[in-house]
């Protein structure tokens, strides 16, 4: 006979007291009891104590005893392995023997105890728990079942994929068909619970849950109209994970399913609501979208529509009637950590202004992030917003009956969300929405000064939104009216119309370019102005309207006026702020764009920028080489210093040109770069290969020295695994081989079969293949002899690639490169001639010289084959190609 365990009284009584305090609200009664919790974990059976309280002492009170639990979780959880046999065994026995407890919280308090067991691994070494937890479902005591079913719930969350492999002997193939039985069992909470467990199994298509497949349908399809909100829940869900999955089951009932979300889509319980809208969001992604919706659009639009009010709980939660805020001072939990982008050389492209970079996530609708939590409103404005890219102008027709009322309406609730339904569909429906921009940008404008602060904060989004078709009409009409208006309510008194008119600004901004101008002294006014006035979290984001402000306007920005208003605030942020403050990040980035704009004008601010960034990369690493050599000592060092001092020094560099030399002169710039091209974590090598590029342009005298030492590394990394890595080393390769000229010779080899190996690589993404296809150019050029030889290998991408990047010095070099190659090997480019002359075509102005290439290189290669086949060939040529090599080159 065992002996069982049994606590010693005077024992227990200190663990109860200690359980007591642990619920003051008092910090230091906290961190005390926290220290005597760690001391009693030198006890071996201190965890017996725990268990014991938790299912055995009925006498204490239910949040006492479910904190004992807690507390022997999180033990569970950090010392586990350490238990001795007795403690764990007495443990899983207590356990499995209290699971249908008649409390709901100490049920599921051991129902988290076992799914935190098991996955320590111990599902292997627990070999009759899954059997006893099935066993119990059967049980006619309810508070059994239902123990069981949670804890069972825990474990399908926790270890689903362990469940389903060949470790456990496959126990789903019982655990899947035990499941469905209970859709429809008569308590609600246990259906609830069947459902769960089951969807933990639907993305993954588990192959048990996949032979049951029709059944599971079957069975979803008879709790559809469950009284128990949680169980219309599951069922949405369920639904939404299966049209990614399977389909093809759902496709026959299809018109059924549409019908049922549309309900659900407006249950009276948000939480349902919120489940089933993300069906609309998971359908649009499907290729049989446009079939299957588009007889429903007429009720699915207003349904959507109506779920973008704003609900009661969110103006609350939203303060939405606190007008007036600017004075408050920020919480800093809400400030979300910003993500630096690092820096990414690319080429731009005909008829477009600034470089369109990828990142077109319009923030989308993140207007109201203090609850960045998803809800209703953000899922049916997404929804919208995706349908609008599937059914294009088809959706208006639905929208625009209902829309005047909306933008309109007495009660501010309602026009808001007209607001947004506008900025949601902007994308989308743009075609269709032109005729009436006329009407509504001016109607919006005149929103930008309504009296509720979230109508102002959503206008500004929504006006952003429509920022490109401003910009396409005359500037008197819109533009100057939008940018006045805006430019006020960066100035508004409440934070979060400051903060929406900030971001709005900057897209404007992105938009109109140049188009700003005239308006600079203005802008800047009101951006300095803004400087005294934000708090901590909007002034992130004022950085980033400065910083966009100077990529915008560019060399405009270099007028001593400008330069008097604005960098004296900045530098001031500047010296405020210490090296370890992570609002280092945006004003760097934000004087990397002004630095570049304002070039020689940035010189008197350039020394003290310039030193406090090498310190920053010197102190990252040096960190990083102590935190190598002693983990258990140091802390890890947070690399974004690093790799943001170096983009605003290839900032300074490309700004200043040689005029960074000195600079460079006296620092050890070069030994530390030659640390960062080797770093691990990619995003600092890619900073650093931007910086060698722009270094290589301003004072190729100080990189010369290094070449060496750099051009293997530099080989290494030409691995488009790292696309960004990959694209700015091979940019730096090319600004390399222009300054070395022919001493480029001996280390060619090192980067030249990568490089033809990207530009034949499959979905290599544009930017790559050009600067690729330029570097070739540029070896090609100062080193003929060594890479003509393999023009086969790479001339119809490399013709392709450029054919499409404007006129500049890189595709000027790259072809001077091309055209010397193919007079050292004209064999290499016969086959491909076509895609040659396609490219030559797609020069606006080549310079004289470059055009005499093009010329003898297009007659050579016609009086070589002769009149007849000249006129065979170019027979091939479309109609815009022939008529362009004729009136260029007479050909």
């Amino acid at each position: 006979m065992e002996c069982v365990w049994k606590p010693d009284e005077q024992g227990l009584q200190q663990i109860l007291q200690l359980l007591k305090e642990s619920q003051s609200p008092d910090t230091s009664t906290q961190r005390s009891v926290q220290q005597r919790l760690e001391q009693l974990n030198q006890f071996p059976d201190f965890n017996n104590y725990l268990i014991f309280v938790l299912t055995k002492l009925k006498s204490e009170d239910e949040p006492t005893r479910s904190l004992s639990g807690l507390i022997l979780k999180n033990n569970v959880k950090a010392h586990y392995q350490n238990f001795p046999n007795g403690v764990s065994d007495f443990i899983k026995r207590e356990c499995l023997e209290n699971i249908g407890d008649s409390s709901p919280l100490i049920r599921a308090t051991v129902g988290i105890l076992i799914t935190t067991i098991a996955s320590k691994g111990e599902l292997q070494n627990w070999p009759e728990l899954l059997p006893k937890l099935c066993l119990l479902l059967d049980s006619e005591d309810y508070n059994t079942c239902e123990g069981a079913f949670g804890a069972l719930q825990k474990i399908c969350e926790d270890s689903a994929e362990i469940l389903d492999s060949d470790l456990l002997d496959r126990p789903l193939n019982v655990m899947i068909p035990k499941f469905l039985q209970f859709f429809k069992h008569s308590s609600p909470k246990i259906r609830s619970h069947a459902i769960a467990c089951v969807n933990q199994f639907i993305i993954s298509r588990t192959q048990a849950l996949m032979l049951h497949i029709d059944s599971f349908i079957e069975n979803l399809f008879a709790l559809a109209t469950d009284e128990e909100p949680e169980v219309r829940k599951n069922v949405c869900r369920a639904l939404v994970m299966l049209l990614e999955v399977r389909l093809d089951r759902l496709l026959p009932h299809m018109h059924n399913i549409i019908e049922y979300m549309l309900q659900r889509t407006q249950d009276q319980d948000e939480n349902v609501a919120l489940e089933a809208c993300e069906f609309w969001l998971t359908l649009a992604e499907q290729p049989v979208c446009k079939e299957v919706l588009c007889g429903h659009l007429s009720q699915l639009t207003p349904v959507l529509v109506n779920g973008m009010k704003y609900s009661e709980i969110d103006i609350i939660m939203l303060k939405g009637d606190i007008e007036e805020d600017e004075a408050i001072p920020d919480n800093e939990q809400d400030i979300r950590p910003r993500f630096h982008r690092s820096r990414t050389v690319a080429q731009q492209h005909e008829g477009d202004g600034i470089e369109d970079q990828e990142d077109d996530d319009d923030d989308e609708l993140d207007d109201d992030d203090t609850i960045s939590d998803w809800n209703l409103r953000k899922c049916s404005a997404a929804a919208l917003d995706v349908l609008a890219n599937v059914f294009r102008d088809d959706l208006l027709l639905h929208l625009l009956p209902f829309l005047k009322e909306l933008l309109f309406h007495p009660e501010w609730v309602v026009k808001e969300s007209g607001i947004l339904v506008l900025g949601a569909i902007a994308e989308g429906c743009m075609q269709g929405m032109i005729p009436y921009l006329p009407e509504l940008i001016p109607h919006l404008i005149q929103c930008l000064s309504d009296k509720k602060a979230l109508v102002r904060s959503i206008t500004c989004w929504t006006l952003s939104r429509y920022a490109h078709w401003v910009v396409s009409q005359p500037p008197d009409i819109y533009l100057k009216p939008l940018m006045t208006e805006l430019l006020k309510r960066i100035l508004d008194s409440n934070k979060r119309v400051q903060e929406a008119a900030c971001s709005a600004f900057a897209t404007l901004e992105e938009e109109a370019c140049t188009e700003l101008v005239p308006y600079l002294a203005f802008i800047l006014d009101t951006l300095v102005f803004a400087f005294n006035k934000y708090q901590h979290k909007n002034l992130l984001i004022l950085y980033d309207a400065i910083g966009t402000l100077a990529d915008s306007v560019g060399h405009h920005l270099n007028k001593p006026e400008y330069i008097q208003m604005l960098m004296p605030p900045l530098i001031q942020k500047w010296n405020q702020l210490k090296d370890e403050d992570k609002d280092l990040f945006p004003l760097l980035e934000c004087l990397s764009s002004v630095a570049t704009a304002l070039q020689s004008g940035f010189l008197p601010y350039c020394e003290p920028v310039y030193q406090r960034c090498v310190n920053l990369v010197q102190k990252t690493l040096a960190q990083a080489m102590l935190y190598q050599s002693q983990p258990d000592q140091y802390e890890v060092p947070d690399k974004d210093f690093m790799i943001v001092a170096l983009d605003l020094l290839s900032g300074l560099a490309e700004g200043l040109g040689g005029t960074i030399e000195q600079l460079v002169a006296r620092s050890n710039i070069l030994t530390l770069m030659y640390q960062c091209m080797q770093d691990k974590m990619p995003e600092v090598r890619q900073s650093s290969f931007a910086l060698l590029g722009d270094l290589t342009k301003a004072c190729f005298q100080h990189v010369k020295q290094c070449i060496a030492d750099f051009m293997p590394i530099l080989g290494t990394n030409l691995n488009p695994e790292f696309i960004s890595v990959c694209n700015n080393a091979t940019w730096a390769i090319g600004e390399i081989s222009i300054q070395m000229g022919p001493e480029m010779q001996p280390y060619v080899a090192m980067v030249l079969h990568q490089l033809v190996e990207i530009i034949n690589r499959p979905n290599t993404p544009k930017t790559l293949l050009e600067n690729t296809a330029i570097t070739i150019g540029r070896l090609g050029y100062v080193c003929p002899q060594e890479v003509a030889p393999m023009l086969q290998q790479f001339i119809r991408p490399w013709c392709t690639s450029l054919r499409n990047i404007r006129d500049n010095e890189e595709k000027d070099s790259a072809f001077r490169g091309m055209c010397t190659m193919i007079t050292v090997n004209p064999g290499g480019v016969v086959q491909d001639f076509i895609f040659f002359c396609d490219a030559v075509a797609s020069w606006v102005n080549p310079k004289e010289d470059l055009r005499d290439m093009f010329y003898k290189i297009l007659h050579g290669f016609k009086n070589q084959v002769g009149e007849e086949n000249w006129r065979r060939f170019s027979d091939q040529f479309p109609m815009p190609l022939k008529e362009r090599l004729a009136t260029f080159y007479g050909v």
